[in-house]
C-alpha cells in the first residue's frame, strides 16, 4: 500500500464542498457527526463504520453513505491500513439532486453501506473530478448526476414523530449552536429543558447518540473549520470558538 498521507481540501466553485483523500492510513476515529451528508468509497483495505444501529466493514469499492447528524465511528480494522476517499455535500446540495415535487423533503440511507460497483466507479471519477478537474461545468456535472443516482435508486424518506423527548433535544442543541462560545454547564441546559440533570443525560444520548459535552465539540469543530478555511490564525481561531488555548483546541480537532 502507498505511503500514509491525507489530503482535505474545498471546491469553491461548489458551495464549498469539502473533500477529503486519505491513503493508507490506521487511523480510529472516535464518536462525531456532520452538518451534512457524507459519501465515500473505499480504494484499498477495510474501512469500519460503526454506528448505534450496528457495524458495516467495507472493502474496496464499497460505498459508504452517512446522514445528517448520524452519530458514527469506527476507521481501521485490526490495526490495517486503508485508502478511501469522500466528498461532503451540504444538505442544500443533495435536496436539488431530489425529484421536484420532494424537495421539501431531504433523503435517508437506512443503509449506510452500498454495494454498486458502478456508482462506486462513477464516485471514483467524481473525487478525480473534484481534485483534478479544472472546468466547474464538468465537476458540478458529475456531483449532480452522481447525487441524483444515489438519492433515487438508494435513498428512502422517513418522518419521525415530534416527540416531546425530540422537541426538548432540538431546544438544547439550537441553544448550543446560539452560545458554543460560552463555557456551557450541565446544570444550565438542565434548567432550559426543565429536566433533572440525569434525565438530560440519559435523553440527549438516547436521541443524538452522544452526551451534550460530545456534541458542544462538534459544533465549536465545524465553526473552527470555517475559520480556518478564511485563513485566520489557529491561536485567534481556538479561543472565537471555546477552547481553552491552541494546545486544547489541536487535541480535540
Amino acid at each position: 500500500m502507498a505511503k500514509s498521507n491525507a489530503k482535505l481540501w474545498r471546491v469553491q466553485a461548489l458551495n464549498d464542498v469539502e473533500c477529503l483523500k486519505a491513503v493508507g492510513i490506521d487511523h480510529a476515529f472516535g464518536r462525531h457527526l456532520h452538518n451534512g451528508f457524507g459519501l465515500a468509497v473505499v480504494d484499498q483495505g477495510w474501512l469500519a463504520y460503526r454506528t448505534e444501529a450496528g457495524d458495516h466493514f467495507l472493502k474496496p469499492g464499497d460505498v459508504l453513505v452517512i446522514n445528517p447528524g448520524q452519530v458514527h465511528w469506527g476507521g481501521t480494522v485490526n490495526g490495517d491500513r486503508y485508502s478511501y476517499r469522500i466528498v461532503y455535500p451540504a444538505c442544500e446540495t443533495v435536496a436539488r439532486a431530489m425529484p421536484s415535487r420532494e424537495e421539501s423533503q431531504l433523503p435517508y440511507f437506512a443503509n449506510n453501506q452500498i454495494r454498486n460497483r458502478p456508482l462506486a466507479r462513477r464516485i471514483q471519477h467524481l473525487l478525480t473530478a473534484l481534485e483534478d478537474d479544472p472546468i466547474t461545468l464538468a465537476q458540478e456535472t458529475y456531483l449532480t448526476t452522481v447525487l441524483a443516482e444515489l438519492v433515487t435508486c438508494h435513498a428512502e424518506r422517513t418522518i419521525d414523530p415530534l416527540t416531546v423527548e425530540n422537541q426538548i433535544v432540538q431546544r438544547i442543541r439550537d441553544y448550543i449552536e446560539a452560545f458554543y462560545q460560552h463555557n456551557l454547564s450541565l446544570t444550565e441546559l438542565a434548567n432550559l429543558a426543565q429536566m433533572k440533570p440525569v434525565r438530560l443525560l440519559r435523553t440527549f444520548r438516547k436521541e443524538m447518540g452522544l452526551p451534550p459535552h460530545a456534541y458542544l465539540l462538534q459544533v465549536r469543530i465545524h465553526h473552527a473549520k470555517a475559520q480556518l478555511a478564511q485563513g485566520q490564525a489557529i491561536a485567534d481561531v481556538a479561543l472565537d470558538t471555546g477552547f481553552a488555548d491552541q494546545s486544547h483546541f489541536t487535541r480535540h480537532f
